[in-house]
């Protein structure tokens, strides 16, 4: 991202140092939640509110700037990688969220077995499993992770094996 103020202005955004904070955050640190980007701005501008995040996370989403995530069990998360279709990867075990490219050459998760009528544009797929380091890891019990980047239902079994 060359130029984020000239990024707004060409969506026809205002450009404020909160946005400007906000989207550099999240193309600095992709699929971060939304408390995790304020901390990120709060370190590079001094302050900005929880709901000022919030704020600019939805005009950046609701422009096309920015794209936000939902896994299944976890909070939203936000990236600056738009309009290519990509997947993403899933840790079970610590949550780690790393990007895939759609197959190479044709996106054939665009083309559903029925579309009944519908103009697909784009196909929402996420890989759940472990990654290199999980299982790498010797598996000697539970594991406190970060739940910031944790699924919910990882932090729930966690909590249910270790109480």
């Amino acid at each position: 991202m060359s130029d984020p103020a000239r990024l707004l202005r060409d969506h026809g955004v205002q450009v404020t140092a909160q946005r400007l904070a906000v989207l550099r955050a999240v193309a600095a640190r992709p699929h971060q939640t939304a408390d995790s980007i304020a901390e990120i701005s709060r370190a590079e501008i001094g302050a900005i509110s929880r709901q000022a995040t919030y704020d600019a996370l939805g005009v950046l989403t609701d422009k096309g700037i920015i794209r936000r995530i939902q896994p299944s069990g976890s909070s939203a998360r936000y990236e600056h990688r738009v309009g290519d279709n990509h997947h993403h990867l899933i840790c079970r075990s610590c949550g780690r969220m790393t990007d895939v490219d759609c197959a190479v050459g044709y996106t054939p998760c665009l083309t559903a077995s029925d579309d009944h009528g519908f103009e697909i544009d784009e196909a929402e797929v996420v890989y759940w499993g472990r990654c290199p380091d999980c299982l790498d890891a010797p598996a000697t019990g539970p594991t406190v992770v970060n739940t910031t980047t944790t699924d919910t239902r990882t932090r729930t079994n966690l909590k249910e094996t270790t109480t």
